[in-house]
């Protein structure tokens, strides 16, 4: 089984890159799950909204993860709480809307976790996440409850996530992070056998400062007049990783990288 995971989704040329592609996408690399985060996928760049999580599931997007951003449109909070493939980080202070965690049954009748979780270090406050991850792995167990697990980990810093890899080593099929939306080269299986990434990139027009408009971000940066972020908006590229599974283990036999456009090139 082929699984394909995409890192943020960022504006309205990353959403339109995605629903144009995807479809083509899948068939071309014999994918048979996709999981995309989308929490930059509303036009300001910031969260996501009902319309752009139907667009992405009609295109063929299996389950939707998030980050620090999931609530900045605030319509996601009544939809997060019917639709079961949309999810928020589990560590979030409870209560709130929605789940950080669910399993998936697929046609073939092989059942996917997704387990949505957030970094400590330099951002929104939430539970503590190795806690909560810890208490995840005691509660849940790899060929048991699920048949693959796929761990989105939306964190700030390499260190932090690199631990969380580690500590779901053998536990998870695979751990990949997002938020910094630039793709780490360093795609590999880790000891136990868990396929890890530490950053998957975004899905955005990457003429940019991570996915924002780069003369206004330069701007910003150096003090000049500026406006409020917004995102670049030329063509996109998409980002992420392909994880071959083990279907007897739950392990992963593979992961590459995932580049589908002309701004970055694949050197793996």
């Amino acid at each position: 089984m082929r699984i394909l995971f995409l890192g943020d989704v960022v504006g309205a040329s990353g959403c339109l890159k995605l629903t144009k592609n995807l479809l083509e996408q899948t068939k071309k690399n014999k994918i048979d799950f996709v999981i995309v985060n989308g929490e930059n996928a509303a036009e300001a760049g910031v969260g996501l909204t009902k319309e752009i999580c139907e667009n992405f599931f009609r295109c063929g997007v299996n389950v939707i993860t998030t980050g620090n951003h999931v609530w900045d449109q605030k319509d996601i909070m009544n939809f997060i709480d019917k639709e079961n493939r949309l999810l928020r980080p589990k560590n979030l202070f409870e209560p709130a809307p929605g789940k950080g965690f669910e399993i998936f049954i697929t046609e073939k009748d092989i059942k996917i976790g997704v387990l949505n979780l957030m970094g400590n270090v330099f951002m929104k406050k939430c539970d503590d996440v190795f806690e909560s991850a810890q208490k995840f792995i005691n509660d849940h167990k790899l060929k048991e409850d699920y048949d693959f697990l796929i761990v989105d980990f939306h964190g700030e810093i390499t260190s932090e996530k690199n631990a969380i890899g580690y500590l779901f080593d053998g536990k998870a099929t695979l751990v990949v992070g997002t938020h910094t939306h630039i793709p780490t080269n360093d795609a590999r299986i880790l000891n136990n056998g868990t396929g890890y990434q530490t950053d998957a990139g975004m899905c955005g027009d990457y003429d940019s400062v991570i996915g924002m408009d780069k003369d206004n971000s330069l701007n910003r940066f150096m003090k000049k007049k500026s406006s409020k972020h917004f995102p670049a908006n030329g063509e996109a590229t998409l980002s992420g990783v392909i994880v071959d599974c083990n279907l007897e283990t739950g392990l992963a036999n593979q992961i590459e990288s995932y580049i589908f456009g002309n701004q970055l090139k694949k050197t793996l």
